[in-house]
């Protein structure tokens, strides 16, 4: 049976059969308009971005617009006497304090971006409930907050500036190899995987003439990795991943200093020899920061007649990582 509807023949084979239409008629728009056909949603999908430097290091912030930023140290030594300073009841050479005050700079750099919203494209976007300059601001701030990410975590090798994975002040070590002959964790026992933990543990604190406040508890891993210590398990009959008995058996949890482990992509081949890297250090502002002198900010705003838009000047500045104690930090490469 057919039948006639407008432009379009429908051919109805019982009640069993299927119905066969023309499809041109859609495709050259004859049938509906393609909006009432659709379900549209409204939000804008931003793209798929990493950004973790809030979690890794801590922003000292104010300061105002400067070109470097400074820190002060102090050294203390004696002269004179001896036997640290425990004297006779004639002892006339008693030690004498001095203090040795040094500065070290770091550089600060100047981060802008322009905003620009034609003055149609806004118009057009209005008419459909949408800002041009909320979608701009929201790329600008992507684009700061990724900028800080490389700053933090790689710097600007190419002007001697470096940051938490790449340092070459920062003593590297190469992983031992485990039972199986190999350094890659993916190889190695559960037991060797603390075994690596502590080692780097330790030798923050050793470096740091033992003081707790310069052992360790952020440490930094590529990703691979840290999803297999956290999804594969101690033992066949255990119910506990490696990452937990890592986390509950390791040299600063029995100090009772806590410890975290996080993935970060930064760690993939930033070893000697493109090698994995592992990174260790202590995330206190006393130990390891960067200077954030000026959060991000609207400085200055014109309409361009020429080019019938307005131009939004964005600006913020902040400093390289500043490694303030490098003896509080370790590589461990290989794993």
């Amino acid at each position: 049976m057919a039948v006639v509807s407008g432009l379009k023949t429908y051919t109805v084979d019982g009640l069993g059969g299927g119905v066969v239409t023309n499809d041109a008629a859609i495709a050259s728009g004859l049938a509906f308009l393609n909006a009432e056909l659709e379900k549209r949603d409204p939000r804008l999908l931003e793209p798929l971005q990493s950004v973790t430097w809030p979690r890794d290091i801590v922003a000292r912030t104010g300061g105002g617009w400067v070109e470097y930023s400074g820190q002060y140290f102090v050294d203390y030594a004696t002269t004179g006497g001896s036997d640290g300073g425990i004297i006779g009841g004639e002892t006339n050479d008693i030690p004498v304090m001095q203090a040795n005050i040094s500065k070290d700079i770091w550089k600060v750099f100047t981060f802008s971006n322009i905003l620009k919203v034609p003055f149609v494209d806004q118009a057009k976007l209005q008419g459909i409930g949408r800002s041009l300059d909320e979608i701009l601001d929201k790329g600008i701030r992507l684009n700061y907050n990724k900028s800080i990410d490389n700053i933090v975590y790689v710097g600007l090798p190419s002007q001697s500036i470096y940051g938490l994975v790449n340092n070459p002040s920062i003593t590297a070590m190469a992983a031992p190899n485990g039972a199986s002959g190999q350094s890659a964790w993916a190889n190695k026992t559960p037991q060797e995987i603390l075994a690596d933990i502590n080692t780097v543990i330790e030798t923050t604190w050793a470096n740091s003439q033992y003081d707790l406040t310069g052992m360790a508890n952020h440490i930094l891993i590529p990703p691979a990795q840290y999803g297999y210590i956290a999804t594969e398990l101690v033992s066949q009959a255990g119910n506990r991943s490696i990452l937990d008995y890592v986390l509950e058996n390791n040299l600063a949890h029995n100090q009772g200093v806590d410890l975290y482990i996080y993935p970060s992509r930064w760690c993939i081949g930033a070893g000697v020899g493109g090698k994995d890297r592992l990174v260790a250090y202590v995330n206190d502002e006393d130990r390891v920061n960067f200077d954030l002198t000026v959060p991000l900010s609207r400085v200055m705003t014109q309409p361009m007649v020429t080019e019938m838009a307005y131009m939004t000047a964005y600006a913020v500045q902040f400093s390289q990582v500043k490694v303030l104690y490098t003896q509080t930090m370790v590589y461990m490469d290989g794993i």
